[in-house]
């Protein structure tokens, strides 16, 4: 009787307990469809996006992106390739379905269960213009559930004509182009009843990932992307086979992008303040710009003001050699945090998202990766500013560099080494040192290496895919901030337009030296602008820095011409690191840039910055409690004692580095 009554108890128990839960469920369930329902579907019928925000460091608006323009067309102007397109690629389904894909959602939920997250959303065309109204690129339970509900209301409401006319006139394209017919006439300057087979699959190929198969940005991928999407069109007998095989071999043709898309204040800044927020913090491109985001930088708009003032002038750059622009960026970083206070991809007309070159270039850095590639590495390693080093016609195993005017001294310390860029003596130092340690320092100091850089030409800047302008301030940016190096940023905050939060940037920073290492660095740097290659870029304060330059190709086309591929200049102060690259995109024998790395580049440099610190107190570097001067300085006849390194008697400057790296083991590496 007693254990009756348990199982009673048990039962009852358990039955109490399924119904708490059922009820539970069914309240959550009736309160989610609630919500979901609070969605207005009269919005899709005319959709008022929300322009993206920037604000500066100081929180004071200095951008704003509000062009989108909705221009609809009838489906009957949208060709018939270009709808079976969409729905082969997108959605295969929709006209079997009812808003959601069952089957999508299984498969997608298994994937999601394996992966621990939401990693693929099954999404319908109708489930993608539901998200069109969330304006946000969460991913989450909750959202997904909206979005589902969201779907089966917009088919009760329309009918699939209907939705597709809707989806194509508002789905996100890429280059900041929502709609179809803004699409047709961003790519291809047509009307969208006027493209071919071949432009309607490229388009039909954009809306799943509109910056990753953009053919304004990579070609190929859009190529291979096309050609997939030709293929399921013919493999569901939408068009013949003489059909495809004569659109896959053509030509993708864009239209010249002369058209103005967001632009805006500050467009390089801002362009990378949106590459940042994408493919850094995970946010989504269409939501950016629609979403009435507020995005708080590190922008410091006096530095802003002064690079793009500084790039109007012309004639402080060389002059074009051929009819195309020879092209430059600059990118200015405070050391003490790591943010990025202003930037500047091009010279020129600008295009929403183009070619970075602040930030995206990759080009051999010459003599200007010296002292992240030899002489700090060596300071951490035991060697002294008056460590005497090789400075004669040398072989290293095959490796025979020339010091630029061909002009030796036997021996010279590293201080003389450094400000006067000797290609034999840093070669020299590396190949004692060790390449491995020079390897080292340079991957601590966020530069990127490849296998096949393990030779001593990296002491000149030989790499074989090179550096930007932003890894060369943000390397240079330890030295004076003793060692310590902050990830350069752009963004500190993302927040809704209502104030929520969505983001909140922590900095982040590397020991990479120690303090009186990086001191010591700073002192021969110093030296290298009083006395050495970098006088252009001398301000009337404290300030350090490095040229480099790169030859000419040494191909048969570049033979007995005069000029250099690459001229940069990394310098500093106290307060801000910056670096300047000039140089042709695609250099060939009608565009050919006459200068060095201590011309041009350096007096870009000076003019950026003496506008940048025009306001700013003058300061000197910090320097380590611990730090022992060991460095002698001649001035005229007279020594002015910092140490005990004696320079040489009439030992005078350089006339710039254009590094000569001579024979190598590995053909192409090296300054070329």
């Amino acid at each position: 009787m007693k254990l009756q009554l348990n199982k009673r108890k048990i039962i009852q128990g358990v039955l109490i307990f399924c119904a708490v839960i059922m009820a539970t469920a069914v309240i959550t369930f009736t309160v989610l469809v609630a919500w979901a329902y609070q969605e207005d579907l009269s919005q899709l019928e005319d959709p008022l996006p929300k322009a993206l925000m920037i604000f500066d460091k100081n929180e004071e608006v200095v951008s704003e992106r509000s062009s989108v323009q909705f221009n609809p067309v009838p489906l009957s102007d949208i060709p018939k390739e270009l709808l079976a397109a969409i729905v082969a690629v997108e959605d295969q389904r929709f006209y079997e379905h009812s808003g959601v894909d069952l089957r999508g959602v299984a498969r997608s939920a298994w994937r999601n269960l394996r992966a621990g997250s939401i990693v693929e959303g099954g999404s319908t065309l109708t489930q993608q213009l539901a998200k069109n109204l969330f304006l946000t690129s969460e991913r989450t339970y909750t959202r997904k559930f909206k979005e589902v509900v969201t779907a089966y209301r917009i088919e009760g409401k329309y009918s699939k004509e209907d939705i597709l006319e809707l989806y194509f006139n508002q789905i996100y394209f890429g280059e900041g182009t929502w709609g179809v017919q803004n699409a047709a006439q961003i790519y291809f300057g047509k009307d969208i009843e006027d493209i071919n087979l071949s432009e309607a699959a490229l388009l039909a190929a954009l809306p799943k990932a509109p910056t990753h198969y953009s053919p304004f940005k990579n070609e190929e991928k859009a190529l291979e992307r096309r050609n997939l999407v030709l293929f399921l069109l013919h493999e569901q007998e939408v068009i013949s086979e003489k059909e495809y095989d004569d659109a896959v071999k053509e030509e993708i043709i864009l239209r010249d992008r002369e058209l103005s898309v967001l632009r805006g204040k500050h467009p390089s800044y801002v362009d990378h303040v949106i590459e940042e927020a994408i493919h850094t913090h995970g946010f989504d491109e269409a939501h950016l710009l629609t979403g009435g985001l507020n995005i708080y930088t590190e922008m410091d708009p006096v530095v802003q003001s002064a690079i793009e003032a500084t790039y109007e002038n012309d004639a402080l750059f060389p002059e074009n050699s051929g009819e195309v622009l020879l092209q430059s960026a600059a990118v200015v970083i405070d050391p003490s945090t790591g943010g990025i206070r202003g930037l500047l991809g091009n010279r020129g007309d600008h295009y929403y998202r183009g070619f970075n070159r602040a930030t995206e270039l990759k080009r051999q850095p010459g003599s200007a990766i010296k002292p992240l590639a030899v002489y700090a590495p060596a300071l951490e390693n035991g060697y002294k500013s008056s460590s005497k080093l090789i400075d004669e016609i040398t072989d290293f195993n095959g490796y025979a560099p020339r010091n630029y005017n061909d002009s030796y001294q036997g021996t010279v310390t590293m201080y003389e080494a450094v400000i006067h860029s000797k290609n034999v003596a840093a070669v020299g130092l590396l190949d004692e040192m060790g390449i491995d340690r020079g390897i080292d320092f340079l991957e601590k100091s966020g530069i990127s290496m490849n296998p096949d850089d393990r030779n001593l030409s990296i002491a000149l800047g030989g790499f074989t895919k090179g550096v930007s302008p932003l890894e060369m301030a943000q390397a240079f940016s330890m030295f004076p901030n003793l060692g310590e190096m902050n990830e350069a940023h752009i963004i500190t905050r993302i927040t809704t337009d209502s104030g929520k939060v969505l983001l909140e940037v922590a900095e982040k920073s590397v020991e990479v030296m120690k303090p009186e290492n990086a001191y010591s660095m700073t002192q021969m740097l110093m030296g290298a602008v009083q006395e050495g290659s970098a006088k252009n870029a001398a301000l009337d304060r404290p300030t350090a820095g490095k040229t480099g330059t790169t030859q000419l190709p040494s191909s048969e086309d570049f033979r007995e011409m005069s000029g250099v591929n690459d001229a940069w200049f990394v310098g500093y102060t106290p307060e801000l690191v910056t670096a300047v690259w000039m140089g042709y995109d695609k250099p060939d024998p009608e565009h050919v840039m006459v200068t060095t790395g201590g011309n041009h580049p350096a007096i870009v440099f000076q003019a950026i910055m003496s506008k940048s610190l025009q306001d700013t107190k003058t300061s000197s570097f910090s320097k380590p409690k611990n730090f022992k001067e060991e460095v002698t300085k001649e001035k005229g006849n007279k020594k002015e004692e910092r140490g005990t390194i004696e320079k040489e008697k009439g030992n005078k400057p350089d006339k710039d580095d254009n590094e000569k790296p001579g024979k190598n083991k590995k053909p192409g590496k090296g300054n070329n």
